[in-house]
C-alpha cells in the first residue's frame, strides 16, 4: 500500500532538477539584412541591455523572421529583448537624441513611447515549455 501512495505523489510533486524550453519566434523585421540579436534575461539587473542577458543568439533573419530557442531554464521569471542588427555593426544604433533607429521589441510585445519598458513590463514565467512570439517595429 505504501508503495502505490508514493507511486501516486511522485507523479505529483516538482522535480527541482527538471528543466524547460522557451522557443523564440520573432517576426516584423524590415529586411533580412543584418542579423537579429534577442537576449534572454531572468532579472531586471541589466534588462534590456544585450550583454547582460544570461543567454542570448545572433542568429540570421530569413523571410523576415527567425525563430530561436533557450533551453535547460528552470522555473521562474523571465524577460525577452530583441534588436535587428541590420548593419551588423553589434550594436543597436540610435539617432542624435538617443531614439533607436533598428527595430526592436520585447517579450508581451510591450512598446514604451520614451523609454526602454521594465523588466516588470516584459516579464512572464516559465513553468513548462514555452512559445513566445515576438513583433519587432
Amino acid at each position: 500500500m505504501i508503495h502505490i501512495l508514493l507511486f501516486f505523489m511522485s507523479n505529483f510533486v516538482s522535480n527541482p532538477n527538471e528543466t524547460y524550453y522557451i522557443k523564440v519566434n520573432v517576426t516584423g523585421f524590415d529586411s533580412n539584412s543584418g542579423s537579429a540579436n534577442i537576449a534572454l534575461f531572468n532579472k531586471s539587473n541589466g534588462f534590456p541591455v544585450y550583454g547582460k542577458q544570461i543567454q542570448g543568439r545572433v542568429v540570421s533573419i530569413k523571410n523576415r523572421s527567425c525563430t530561436v530557442w533557450f533551453k535547460d531554464l528552470s522555473k521562474g521569471n523571465y524577460a525577452i529583448a530583441v534588436y535587428h542588427d541590420e548593419n551588423n555593426n553589434k550594436k543597436m544604433d540610435k539617432n542624435v537624441f538617443g531614439a533607436p533607429t533598428e527595430s526592436y521589441g520585447f517579450s508581451n510585445n510591450v512598446r514604451p513611447t520614451f523609454s526602454a519598458p521594465s523588466f516588470e513590463d516584459c516579464r512572464f514565467n516559465i513553468a513548462q515549455n514555452r512559445t513566445i512570439n515576438i513583433t519587432v517595429k
